[in-house]
């Protein structure tokens, strides 16, 4: 069982969050916070609070199962470029540069390693 969680409108450049994205992708749960809270850079704290509430979703879809046992691990995780704020900043004789204040919306996947096992369906055998 899966469970998602989103952060949209983040005020911080798409680049410099998907260097801390791509450090626990594919990784548990347990090891990825652990990678995040040692992290110097500010995307660290934004994505282990997305993180921690992703676990929170998965909590809440499987009341019955100890988070201990699922082994719960980073499916997918994704950031997406947002809308972009655009300012002028004054230049020499007159002129205008233009400022592109960015922002990413974040997306992340958890789940169970420890997927239930699916009985096989009995196939009558064929005679030939």
């Amino acid at each position: 069982m899966e469970a998602v969680a989103r952060l949209r409108d983040v005020p911080t450049s798409p680049r410099k969050m998907r260097l801390i994205a791509d450090l626990i992708r594919g990784q548990r749960v347990s090891r990825a916070l652990g990678v995040l809270k040692y992290q110097p850079q500010a995307a660290a704290a934004t994505l282990q609070k997305v993180l921690l509430s992703a676990v929170a979703n998965w909590q809440q879809k499987n009341e019955d199962v100890r988070i201990e046992d699922a082994d719960l691990f980073v499916k997918t995780i994704f950031v997406d470029g947002g809308p972009m704020l655009k300012r002028l900043r004054p230049a020499p004789q007159g002129r205008g540069h233009r400022i592109r204040k960015r922002s990413n919306h974040i997306t992340i996947v958890i789940d169970s390693a420890a997927q239930p096992v699916l009985e096989e369906a009995e196939t009558p055998e064929n005679d030939n």
